[in-house]
């Protein structure tokens, strides 16, 4: 069956959508059918079904847990790079430099990459960061990354990458990979160690306690409606540490998840919570 058989009735682009939004929070307009049909067709002629709404009744009465999980992981969109939103980076290093000379050497500091996608992100942070201060290796570092695709979860805990990831990189932040014969690059394992990647559902629960010092999730709330980004954002305020900073993506904003924040820079919130100095 060619993928040009399979037509998506309006019906069945309502229950599919429907259907993301209960299980993942994502919310598909109009302007994504195209992109349903080219993922799901797939899906759909490797199970032998001949319909969409087929597939759906076999996701709701008959498919597995790795069923549901194939169906989301179609449906999640993974764009990144290294140092994506540079000034993110170069704030957060300020900031880690500034907890350093507060606390105590070999101090706890936790950050989460929250939608982490192939992991460019939270490698990014760990590179730049141990570049920055090597006396880092002698903390408590740690960086979780999560997402809700178990499919870039694995590729990401790889740490192989093409070497056209470095295209736009300075030859410094190029020299922080390792390279291979094949001509693939590496993340080297000082980073590597210091990352754990974990799937996540954000809409569900989270079992991690925190808090963190920094929380990115960057260009996820744009695939969530309003109710749905304020409760993440709301959600993020409580698992950080008192004055600790959350960044989000270049056109998202907290909306009625912002009450715990104030903005600082450009899509970077600090918590409004007060650390006591004295207890630090």
């Amino acid at each position: 069956m060619d993928q040009g058989e399979y037509s998506l009735s309006e019906r069945e682009f309502a229950r599919i959508k429907a259907r993301v939004y209960k299980v993942a929070g994502i919310s598909l307009s109009d302007a994504k059918r195209t992109l349903v049909i080219s993922r799901l067709s797939k899906i759909v002629r490797a199970l032998g079904l001949p319909t969409f709404d087929a597939y759906v009744d076999f996701l709701e009465h008959g498919g597995t847990a790795k069923d549901a999980q194939d169906f989301v992981n179609a449906l999640t969109t993974n764009l990144t790079r290294f140092y994506r939103e540079d000034h993110h980076f170069e704030h957060l290093r300020t900031y880690v430099g500034a907890l350093m000379n507060e606390r105590p050497r070999g101090q706890r500091l936790r950050i989460w990459s929250a939608g982490c996608s192939t992991g460019q992100e939270p490698y990014t942070v760990a590179l730049d960061l141990l570049a920055a201060y090597p006396e880092l290796k002698r903390w408590d570092f740690k960086i979780l990354a999560t997402d809700i695709d178990t499919a870039v979860i694995a590729k990401a805990a790889q740490g192989v990458y093409p070497l056209s990831e470095l295209s736009g990189l300075s030859a410094e932040r190029a020299r922080l990979f390792e390279r291979d014969a094949a001509g693939a690059i590496h993340i080297p394992e000082a980073a590597r160690s210091i990352v754990s990647f974990k799937p996540l559902n954000l809409i569900g629960p989270w079992p991690m306690k925190g808090p963190f010092d920094a929380i990115f999730c960057r260009n996820v709330a744009i695939y969530f409606d309003k109710p749905t980004q304020g409760e993440v954002f709301g959600r993020f305020g409580k698992m950080l540490a008192p004055e600790g900073f959350l960044y989000i993506g270049h056109s998202e904003n907290l909306g009625s998840g912002g009450d715990g924040f104030r903005l600082v820079g450009k899509t970077i919130y600090q918590s409004k919570e007060k650390l006591n100095r004295r207890a630090a």
